[in-house]
């Protein structure tokens, strides 16, 4: 069966699709931490190198499914406009925070490898936000009233 988009719904956008599986890299990324991988360094500012302590595991494990239903959310055309475009500027704004957080990290490897990943996330969640699919109404631009002469 074949799912028809609606207007409420339409499919998501290029950016959306770009940030959707940069948020599956992230949630991967998180489930393995959860999961014993030895990547602490280039987590939490690198503040527990190798294994995660158990209590973080459980935090990034929880981290990683956010992440997961985010992608869902903005990579699909699961969630109606409004929806969705509310959600796309807040992923927006909290990964702003991210990438000056991952910027002020004392981890190089930090600050190397998830700079570039979420200012990535910021420039296509902002371009998917205000993709015209999910506007109100055609982006109009300014016209100034032309005098006869």
């Amino acid at each position: 069966m074949t799912r028809t988009t609606s207007v409420n719904h339409p499919p998501a956008s290029t950016a959306g699709k770009i940030a959707a599986v940069l948020l599956l890299v992230v949630a991967a990324f998180q489930m393995t931490l959860a999961g014993g991988a030895p990547w602490g360094a280039a987590a939490l500012g690198g503040s527990h190198p190798g294994v995660l302590p158990n209590e973080l595991r459980v935090s990034t494990a929880v981290q990683g499914v956010i992440y997961l239903l985010l992608a869902i959310a903005v990579g699909t055309s699961w969630a109606g406009t409004t929806f969705r475009r509310r959600l796309l500027y807040g992923a927006t704004a909290l990964m702003v925070i991210g990438a000056l957080m991952n910027l002020a990290s004392t981890s190089f490897v930090e600050r190397m490898l998830w700079v570039p990943v979420t200012v990535a996330l910021v420039i296509a969640l902002w371009r998917a936000a205000r993709h015209d699919s999910l506007s109100d109404g055609p982006r109009s631009h300014v016209s100034y009233p032309t005098r006869a002469v």
